[in-house]
């Protein structure tokens, strides 16, 4: 009997005995084995392995569009460093910028402005002018936050616009007193932070807040958990309680502190649902934290600390064993292999003497976009290994 001859179950069987190298040369045996190896089931157990597949740990696929076999061949560049660098972007006056990714669309605050600009991966290159701008607060944007139909905005003056992603029409929120340094968005909820120590909710059918939270420290960070039952909220650490706290999105209650070693000042500056029991913390005390909340009492599981004893300002995460990071001097973006306790890969965005944060960090299959005070840098991992 011919190998291809084989029942698929069977084939895919035999198969999993393989790594990705050997996959890769079975397939230029001959058209008909190339056609089968090309289906995404042959490389699904292979990728589950690699850095920022698209495969959750849940088994979901993020990059669904995109062939298994071409997301392994660039996780490849991902795990060893392999890049071609691009600064798409520059202006001049110094800012605190932050960037969200839609597809093929990146969000991107300037000042008071938000543009959307069309990225065009296949070709390298990148739209410098936005087709749609969002405008509207007085002051600098501080954070966004994106739906399927609206962009939601806090800003410097105490604002929280949301924008109609149709009609370009916004609704203002008020009720913030000092700068909304924090936000965040699902199934119609919005919880906001602010410097003048208060955390609001919000619903989109409303321009006024359903309940106001009063954190008595300036609150940094929020997070929604997927489950849309609790709330996440990190603060500056300027008080003798912990900086993450829990919250009942229904009861609008506290519920429990995460954490007791923090010292004064670790103020926690990104937060990250990866699931609805596992969230992944940064900020001013240098480590990456993973938190498991099934755990009683809820305890950090799992740490990474920053080599150079940097601020963090941001993280993501591929949702399976990949973390990076923006640190705070020199633009330095760091990638964690959660297997492992040391840095992976390191990249340095400015060179000495310019110096500035990665205040924001995001990435797609191919493609990492840091936003830094001067520059939009990206790193462009889709060079072709096998």
């Amino acid at each position: 009997m011919l190998f291809l001859q084989l029942p698929d179950d069977v084939l895919y069987h035999i198969l999993s005995y393989l790594d990705f190298k050997s996959l890769g040369r079975l397939s230029q045996v001959c058209k008909s084995t190339y056609q089968f190896l090309n289906r995404d089931a042959v490389w699904r157990n292979v990728a589950k392995e690699f850095l920022n597949t698209g495969i959750t740990w849940s088994g979901t696929d993020k990059y669904g569009h995109i062939p298994l076999k071409n997301r392994v061949r660039t996780a490849q560049n991902w795990y060893n460093g392999i890049c071609k660098r691009a600064t798409p972007l520059k202006w001049k006056t110094k800012l605190l910028p932050w960037l969200q990714l839609d597809g093929d669309t990146l969000f991107l605050s300037q000042a008071g402005e938000i543009g959307a600009y069309h990225l065009r991966q296949a070709s390298s290159k990148f739209s410098r002018k936005p087709k749609e701008t969002y405008s509207g607060h007085k002051g600098d944007v501080c954070r966004f936050s994106l739906t399927d139909s609206h962009l939601i905005s806090g800003g410097s003056d105490g604002k929280i616009l949301v924008y109609n992603r149709g009609s370009y029409k916004s609704v203002e929120l008020s009720g913030h007193k000092q700068e909304v340094n924090c936000l965040d968005t699902k199934n119609g909820l919005i919880i906001s932070g602010s410097r003048d120590q208060t955390t609001r909710i919000w619903t989109l059918a409303s321009t006024y807040p359903r309940e106001t939270l009063h954190m008595n420290d300036r609150v940094w960070s929020v997070a929604i958990n997927p489950s849309l039952n609790s709330f996440v909220t990190g603060t500056a650490c300027c008080k003798n309680i912990s900086p993450l706290q829990i919250w009942d999105v229904e009861r609008l209650e506290f519920v429990y502190s995460l954490g007791s070693q923090f010292r004064r000042g670790a103020g926690v500056l990104d937060i990250v649902f990866e699931t609805p029991f596992q969230l992944l913390t940064c900020g001013y005390d240098t480590f990456i934290r993973m938190w498991d909340l099934r755990l009683n009492p809820r305890k950090c599981v799992k740490e990474w600390e920053e080599p150079h004893d940097c601020t963090l300002y941001c993280i993501q995460t591929d949702g399976n064993h990949m973390i990076a990071s923006g640190s705070s001097y020199y633009g330095v973006v760091r990638f964690w292999d959660k297997r492992q306790s040391k840095c992976l890969q390191y990249f340095q965005l400015c060179a000495h003497p310019v110096t500035s944060p990665v205040y924001c960090l995001q990435f797609s299959s191919s493609h990492l976009y840091a936003a830094l005070a001067n520059t939009l840098q990206t790193l462009d991992f889709s060079q072709s290994l096998f």
